[in-house]
């Protein structure tokens, strides 16, 4: 979308969260502090357009939603008093909360969970020295299972949930390059780490990366990039 986007003759307005966004607006409602685009998007809303009132059910569903899935749930630690606050607009303006939870998390297939527990089982590896784990997935794991879009979010999580873990790696082959995401607790800086290694970045706690290196080459390189940050990952 980056291309036409930037090509557009239009007025050009960015709402966003994330660190260094490309610079192609004519307008910028950023702010990194934010848990969420959609947070930013309900304050531009109701602060900028003073507009609470037109959000309807539908956007308020859109908008719960985007906040949710970038807390984690409301427990990451970038869940403020004001999304809570946020929160609760949204179901009065017909967000239904218990709704948007079963369609997200309660509406896995069958194939999703097997995949999930092959991963688990035969792609998980820990590394107690810095309290980092990584779960890898290959090609042909991704052509057994017929994993589809969506099929691998969150598995990065269970690698991050594990009792002492304060870095955590999901490294999958998607044929034209090798894809990286990186979740961490407290300062570990998941962004400087894909900055420097996987030309990628994002936020301290949540980063994505690529390579055009092959499956083995890339985990290498995770695992060579450690000893560099065992004083954080240790503390």
């Amino acid at each position: 979308m980056a291309v036409p986007v930037e090509k557009a003759t239009g007025l050009k307005c960015m709402i966003d969260h994330h660190l260094e966004p490309q610079g192609f607006h004519d307008y910028a409602y950023w702010d990194p502090k934010a848990a969420a685009t959609a947070q930013l998007i309900f304050r531009f809303i109701t602060e900028e357009m003073q507009d609470e009132e037109n959000i309807s059910a539908d956007m308020a569903t859109c908008l719960y939603t985007g906040i949710m899935t970038d807390t984690g749930s409301f427990r990451f630690r970038s869940t403020t008093s004001e999304i809570h606050r946020i929160i609760a607009s949204l179901i009065d303006c017909g967000a239904q909360n218990w709704a948007i939870h079963e369609s997200i998390y309660n509406s896995s297939s069958e194939g999703r969970l097997k995949f999930l527990g092959y991963c688990l089982l035969n792609r998980l590896e820990v590394f107690p020295e810095y309290n980092t784990a990584m779960i890898y997935v290959t090609q042909a794991d991704l052509k057994s299972f017929e994993v589809i879009t969506g099929d691998t979010e969150g598995l990065v999580n269970y690698a991050l949930s594990i009792k002492g873990i304060r870095l955590a790696a999901l490294i999958i082959d998607r044929t034209e390059q090798i894809k990286l995401s990186l979740r961490s607790i407290g300062d570990v800086p998941c962004n400087e780490i894909c900055k420097i290694y996987f030309n990628g970045g994002g936020h301290l706690n949540a980063s994505g990366g690529n390579s055009h290196d092959d499956l083995q080459t890339v985990i290498d390189t995770f695992k060579s990039a450690l000893p560099n940050y065992k004083e954080i990952l240790t503390k």
